[in-house]
């Protein structure tokens, strides 16, 4: 089931037996009273501390993983000269990179029950190898196949890592959640900047170089996490789909209303900011670093975000971030030049804040389905924001990408009164 249970004390498990009396067994022995024979499975190891160690273990995956998933946005400018796409087909090749997100919420229920340690061992080398390859793809068709991939592995590693960093981080959920982003950010801020300097200095042509990065990586990460034990509840005590979505019913109609109103803004940061410096006039270079500083901001926010959640409450941390970022992107559109980046710091804290909060509270609705509750808002987040850079392109090719970029900017302001209607931890 997917209700709250009580908090037990990790060094003994009660159970009533037969004769209405207590029996005090250690962990990983319950016996039921009245057949000595009938031993169960043990149950998930305890996490009511914050395990440091393994937590950043996991947000290194996240980190390694987001360095290469964030390829596409630089690398966006130099493809579309090279291959002559329009902004629609350039903005469906980030629909296309999340459309396996779809299949979280099923590698979500399926890791509930099962160790999927090994989906975010892999996910790094299968993510850099098809991010990697996309300068020498001769065709579009060939662009399409390898987001495809890299979509797998994106999704393989969102569904099943969360769920283990919340599990490891016991009460302090919003922090574990924090560390985990951190790592995302960490990786998007890296990622355009590393492969913006490869296309300088090796051309397009040079980028499959930079797969050996996440095969290290991936290697890495077996040796950490091979023998990292079973955290999910058993089979019989994870609930069904049912259950989880009963326990997200309270959360399902803000949830999607604010993931909705993000996700033109989401787009327009992460997919589109490169492409809209460059032809207001920037170098790719200062394009790429300012990708770089809006996401390398955001393991601030990311941390601060779910931290200050866990103190002054999640609903108060959603609304400041969605109403400022609304803000400062109409601020970013009214100055030009290096001026724009002390708003693209700022703007990169707020962002990553909302959907550390949002997976904390999802995580808290569905403790016994933690890695299908992230599934599911993982695979409507990645899919409603990789549609609307679809929609975003159209804008773009209708009416410019300012005017697309303050459509965006009015539409997050106007939606951000929907934090107030999540209910309160």
């Amino acid at each position: 089931m997917c209700r709250r249970r009580a908090s037990r004390r990790s060094d003994e498990i009660v159970l009533p037996s037969a004769s209405d009396h207590t029996t005090h067994l250690p962990e990983g022995e319950i016996t039921v009273a009245g057949d000595p024979a009938a031993v169960e499975q043990p149950q998930p190891r305890s996490t009511e501390g914050f395990q440091a160690s393994r937590v950043l273990t996991l947000s290194l995956a996240h980190a390694v993983h987001d360095t290469y998933g964030s390829f596409l946005a630089p690398l966006l400018p130099s493809l579309i000269a090279k291959l002559s796409l329009s902004m629609t087909q350039a903005g469906l090749l980030d629909f296309l990179r999340a459309a396996p997100s779809l299949l979280q919420p099923v590698i979500g229920h399926v890791a509930d029950r099962v160790s999927l340690r090994y989906f975010v061992i892999l996910a790094p080398a299968l993510t850099a190898t098809m991010m990697s390859l996309l300068g020498v793809a001769p065709r579009y068709t060939v662009l399409v196949l390898l987001v495809l991939v890299a979509g797998l592995g994106s999704a393989a590693l969102h569904a099943v890592a969360p769920a283990m960093a919340g599990r490891l981080s016991g009460r302090s959920l919003g922090r574990g959640m924090g560390v985990w982003m951190v790592g995302g950010s960490i990786g998007f801020a890296l990622g355009p900047i590393l492969v913006v300097s490869a296309v300088n200095f090796f051309t397009l042509e040079g980028t499959p170089w930079l797969m050996i990065g996440g095969w290290i990586a991936s290697a890495i990460l077996y040796v950490r996490l091979r023998d990292l034990p079973q955290l999910s509840p058993p089979a019989r005590q994870a609930g069904s789909w049912r259950d989880a979505l009963q326990a997200l019913r309270p959360l399902l109609a803000p949830l999607v209303g604010i993931v909705m109103v993000r996700a033109l803004m989401v787009s327009a940061q992460i997919t589109f900011l490169p492409t809209f410096l460059i032809q207001e006039g920037s170098t790719l270079w200062f394009a790429g670093f300012s990708l770089t500083v809006l996401t390398g901001a955001g393991w601030l926010g990311a941390l601060l975000g779910g931290s200050m959640s866990d103190r002054v409450g999640r609903r108060v941390v959603l609304f400041i971030s969605m109403l400022s970022a609304s803000v400062l992107m109409l601020l970013f559109l009214a100055v030009s030049g290096w001026s724009r980046l002390p708003i693209l710091l700022v703007m990169g804290i707020m962002g990553p804040s909302v959907r550390t909060v949002l997976m904390a509270m999802v995580q808290e609705n569905c403790p016994d389905n933690r890695a299908l509750a992230t599934g599911l808002y993982l695979a409507l987040t990645f899919t409603s924001e990789s549609g609307a850079a679809v929609v975003m392109g159209a804008l773009g090719d209708l009416f410019g990408l300012r005017v697309a970029f303050t459509i965006s900017a009015i539409i997050l302001l106007l939606g951000s009164p929907l934090a107030r209607l999540l209910p309160e931890r």
